[in-house]
């Protein structure tokens, strides 16, 4: 017979609608359809990304996408259908499955637990796997201009106190809604008349300003998640005619307040912005604008000491507008900024460039300079930062929403938008890059800096930006290019001294081993070729043979870690992870999945239980390319379930042990098996090659029965029949009953250990300096295959060397951290401890240029701040240290509250970004 594919046999009635690239098209098509066509109200749907991504890899949809590495990536290896659509670990409660909001996770990271479809999209997968529940979220309007959009994964939450009975109400609306519509549907739920209805802005139980603007949206009065309103009623002639409030057609929801609670931080990561998404198309763009209408509200609060409580400027804490905790540590770090304090807290205004095209007016560096005064005003009160928080997101959008963000990325754009708004230069000349051709270093620094400092002249020039060098190398024509470029930070990478031992269990397809658990010692965030370099020496694996790597879960393959570059801290310890030794030549042959499957037998006939129970870890073997009867396929089964065949007394011993509740009796050698006596002979080794010949001859072949993803039964492969298969991958189900189970010892396929066993030992972590993450960032390296160079003279792209080099160092120098790691599967923060200087950070000898010898300056730098990040990426906090100005005092900032700090206590493996400023 012959086979055309993995579903081409099954019958109308199948579930599977058309093959994976068939799928692939559609959605594409799709998913461009909808990013030609966006509009405001649109619908997309949360969908989650475990799931998304077992669909995208069952398609092959990031080979399309240019996401894997082809180079690196085994080909021909088809992954399994995912089953049905499962977001329930993305939902807090559902309000309404027929269309209302559901109340999601407060801690969900897009890319890592969920990805954002057009509502075709989600129907199309919905129509094909099923599941569920669904949760749409609309499509909103963003950025200065309102040609931006953003889906708003999570509407504005916030809490209605009842001025008459200090009743509460949650309410879940959209930010984009207007405050007449508010107001509206507030009036409507608790039925009262319009006219007599007064709101206030009640932040932290404080009464506030009225919110009387109908027409303006509640991201600009400043409204921000959870935070309290205030319902009054008030006579007629005190607020305006229901006739001016009218509707915008924006859902709201009304329901019972669940019990305060302190809003949880949620770790950022890049760029995660509330609602943008990793996927395909121009849909998922960043944006958000409003401009806040209310002014910063103080809140008098103790600053929390050790039973003390401290008093002085310099010392006011940040309330946190909901997951603002990001935001808060970098203010702190940059209001601790010395030569910014001196700069703010003076008279600034003929620094304010209105007309610069690159800035924001003039208004972020007036909203920050504000902010600055009143965290410097003496007294013991914090400042809610809401009127800068509102600027911020008006300028950038990236920032918008309730979702945590990286303090990083602030910080970069921050003193980048503090830079356009007080550039001296009012009209930029155009300048030309080039390259140094051979020009002394000196002199073609020194003119590169004169060029740049031609078009940017600004305070944050003056003492946060420095130099580096740049030197391309031609790995074919050998042409230097050699360029200096300016830096506001530095990103240093952490070197990777942490490992990780790792339990794999390896089967070998051709039956010459039992399956056999090798435990192997990693780099905790290597890659997975480094695994299956590990895995190959500990099982000695053969020249002519590869492994297949693959994660078991439920008795079936959930996936194949095909994509070299993987990261290996997408494993978790509890996964079961296995590899199959398979010919190095096995993505060109046809694979058998074999699923194990029990099943009862009496006598010939088969009578299948009602619930068909898989058992042990999935087996994958490869075919020989004359294969071409059933006959064939089941000698290849039988060769690798070799090792697990019992020896002779073995099998008797174990078929007597079930023979009490079992009619059925096996015959070895014409001896039917009836007398427990029998057991005193033989002995318990293994098989000897007598004794497989043997058992074989009794019973020569298996229920072999071809299935689907789905675990949908077909037909059986009958080993006197011809057997053709047209495709890569068959998957089969192999039927144990009594008989196999007498014949064979499951035992090794059922006891598959977790890639963590009580066995192992996990090393500690270990410390590195900041001398060796500075080393890293300068070594010489090759560019990565996506950020290729384009050489002048082989007029071709190439993959050449670079190597950067510190020449020029500001006065303050920020060292980010790169403890944040990407890949094609998920986001990864390092929590490596890296000792670094708290005084005389000396780096002398990493300058290249030396001044000269009557130049008395030295890049000796002292410690004054740090942005530091606790916790992980689906649950982290954000705080700071901060040396106060003028004394040597250290002081934690943590939101709203501030208290002393020992200097020994600053180091830790939390520090994300240092703030360091040149000695005197």
């Amino acid at each position: 017979m012959t086979i055309p594919s993995s579903a081409g046999f099954f019958p109308a009635s199948s579930c599977l609608p058309c093959t994976p690239e068939e799928e692939k098209e559609i959605i594409l098509e799709l998913i461009k359809a909808s990013d030609v066509n966006l509009k405001e109200g649109d619908v997309f749907y949360l969908i989650s990304s475990r799931w998304w991504r077992s669909w995208r890899e069952y398609v092959r949809l990031d080979e399309y996408d240019g996401l894997s590495s082809s180079s690196e990536q085994s080909e021909g290896c088809i992954p399994l259908r995912p089953g049905e659509i499962d977001n329930m670990v993305l939902i807090l409660n559902v309000m309404n499955r027929d269309g209302g909001i559901s109340d999601i996770q407060r801690n969900l990271l897009e890319g890592t637990d969920y990805d954002l479809v057009p509502e075709e999209v989600w129907k199309k997968l919905l129509e094909w796997y099923n599941g569920g529940p669904e949760i749409p979220r609309k499509l909103i309007s963003d950025g200065l201009n309102g040609k931006n959009f953003v889906v708003e994964v999570y509407p504005l939450c916030l809490c209605l106190v009842d001025g008459r009975d200090n009743s509460q109400r949650g309410i879940r609306i959209s930010r984009k809604a207007t405050v007449g519509k508010l107001y509206e549907i507030v009036c409507s739920v608790l039925q009262l008349d319009p006219s007599k209805v007064i709101i206030w802005d009640y932040y932290n139980k404080n009464k506030g300003s009225m919110i009387t603007k109908l027409d303006q949206t509640l991201d600009e009065v400043a409204l921000h998640m959870d935070q309290e309103i205030l319902l009054e009623i008030k006579p007629d002639e005190l607020w305006p005619s229901s006739s001016e409030i009218v509707s915008t057609g924006n859902e709201l929801a009304l329901v019972p307040i669940e019990p305060s609670r302190t809003s949880v931080a949620i770790a950022g990561g890049r760029a995660l912005s509330n609602g943008h998404a990793a996927g395909f198309g121009s849909y998922l763009l960043h944006g958000n604008s409003y401009s806040s209408s209310l002014g910063d509200i103080e809140n008098v609060e103790s600053i929390s000491t050790n039973g003390g409580k401290v008093d002085g400027i310099g010392l006011t804490g940040l309330h946190n507008l909901g997951n603002t905790c990001f935001m808060n540590s970098a203010i702190q770090c940059l209001v601790h900024t010395p030569p910014l304090v001196e700069f703010f807290l003076q008279d600034y205004s003929e620094e304010i460039n209105e007309q610069n095209p690159l800035g924001m007016q003039g208004e972020l560096a007036i909203a920050f300079g504000e902010l600055l005064r009143k965290l410097w005003r003496s007294g013991r009160s914090s400042v809610a930062p809401r009127e800068f928080k509102g600027k911020l997101a008006r300028f950038a959008p990236q920032f918008s929403g309730y979702n945590q963000h990286d303090s990083q990325e602030l910080l970069a754009f921050l003193l980048d938008g503090l830079h356009e708004d007080l550039n001296r230069v009012k009209s930029k000349p155009y300048i030309e890059a080039k390259d140094a051709n051979g020009h002394p270093d000196g002199e073609f620094a020194d003119e590169c800096w004169g060029n740049h400092k031609a078009r940017n002249d600004s305070v944050i020039v003056d003492i946060c930006q420095g130099q580096y060098k740049s030197t391309l190398v031609c790995p074919i024509c050998n042409k230097v290019s050699v360029t200096f470029d300016p830096f506001m930070y530095l990103s240093l990478p952490l070197p990777s001294t942490i490992t990780r031992q790792m339990t794999i269990t390896v089967f070998s397809s051709d039956g010459s081993a039992l399956p056999m658990p090798y435990t192997v010692t990693v780099l905790k965030n290597g890659r997975c070729k480094d695994l299956i370099q590990a895995l190959s020496i500990a099982c000695c694996l053969r020249s002519s043979e590869s492994l297949l790597v693959a994660e078991v879960h439920d008795h079936r393959i959930y996936r194949y870690m095909e994509n070299m570059l993987e990261s290996l801290s997408t494993i978790k310890d509890e996964d079961h992870i296995v590899a199959y030794r398979l010919p190095s030549n096995h993505c060109e042959l046809p694979q058998i999945q074999i699923f194990h499957r029990s099943v009862e037998k009496c006598s010939t006939q088969f009578r299948y239980n009602s619930h068909q129970e898989l058992l042990g870890a999935p087996l994958v073997l490869c075919l020989t390319e004359n294969c071409n009867s059933g006959a064939d396929v089941h000698a290849a089964v039988r060769a690798a379930l070799t090792p697990l065949l019992r020896s002779k007394t073995q099998c008797l011993h174990h078929q007597a042990k079930g023979s009490k509740d079992n009619d059925y009796r096996p015959s070895l050698d014409g001896v039917t098996l009836t007398d427990n006596s029998v057991l005193s002979s033989g002995s318990d080794t293994s098989p000897t090659d007598m004794e497989i010949d043997s058992i074989s001859n009794v019973f020569p072949t298996f229920q072999l029965v071809l299935t689907n993803d789905s675990g949908v039964s077909g037909l059986t492969i009958d080993d006197d029949k011809d057997f053709l298969v047209e495709g890569k991958s068959i998957k089969v189900y192999l039927d144990w009953s009594h008989r196999e189970h007498d014949l064979y010892d499951s035992s090794y396929l059922d006891h598959l250990p977790g890639v963590y066993n009580s066995g192992n030992q996990k090393t500690g972590q270990e410390a590195v300096s900041l001398f060796s993450c500075m080393d890293a960032f300068l070594k010489e390296e090759p560019l990565g295959p996506d950020d290729m160079w384009y050489c002048p003279t082989c007029k071709e792209h190439r993959q050449a060397t670079k190597k950067l080099d510190l020449w020029r160092l500001p006065e303050i120098l920020v060292v980010h951290l790169k403890r944040f790691s990407y890949s094609r599967y998920m986001k990864n923060k390092l929590d490596t401890f890296v000792n670094f200087p708290v005084h005389n950070l000396d780096l002398n000898k990493y300058l290249k240029h030396k001044p000269c010898p009557t130049e008395s300056e030295s890049y000796v730098y002292e410690l004054y701040a740090i942005s530091n990040h606790y916790g992980g990426l689906g649950g982290g906090h954000y705080s700071a240290y901060a040396k106060l100005i003028g004394e040597d005092s250290w002081y934690h900032f943590d939101d709203s509250h501030v208290s002393p700090v020992n200097e020994d206590s600053i180091k830790t493996s939390a520090a994300y970004v240092l703030f360091y400023q040149r000695s005197k």
